[in-house]
């Protein structure tokens, strides 16, 4: 066999044999079916400092931030008003973050992501949301 045969017999039993790693991001769930634990790694440990929305609209563009409060309304495909005791903040929120999590405006969150500021607005990306007691 020539070498550009061999290299693509190698390249294609390569592909063949590396698994594909799909995310489940909702449908049916087998609840027979084995569980499998994933890491995903990462920081654990204290989530720093809370601040309020007053103190977050004075904070600088790309600042990673952790708030209390209550998602209020939903305004738009991914975006909601949050409001806690000193004002309210536009975030948005991939549906990808909520991890099957149904929340209310009842319901006290915590909510943690990037700042998002523009010339006369400031939004958070929200990257994790949890419901907290309160």
């Amino acid at each position: 066999m020539n070498m550009k045969k061999t290299a693509a017999l190698l390249a294609i039993s390569a592909l063949i044999s590396t698994p594909v790693l799909a995310a489940q991001s909702g449908g049916f769930v087998d609840p027979n079916a084995p569980t499998a634990q994933v890491q995903t790694g990462g920081f654990s440990g204290p989530d720093g400092t809370i601040v309020t929305v007053k103190q977050a609209q004075d904070m600088k563009d790309d600042a990673w931030v952790t708030l209390h409060g209550h998602i209020e309304k939903r305004t738009g495909d991914d975006d909601y008003l949050f409001r806690d005791a000193t004002g309210t903040l536009s975030v948005e929120i991939d549906h990808k973050h909520w991890q099957g999590q149904t929340v209310t405006p009842k319901d006290n969150v915590e909510i943690q992501g990037k700042l998002d500021k523009d010339f006369n607005s400031t939004e958070l990306d929200v990257k994790r949301i949890r419901k907290i007691a309160g």
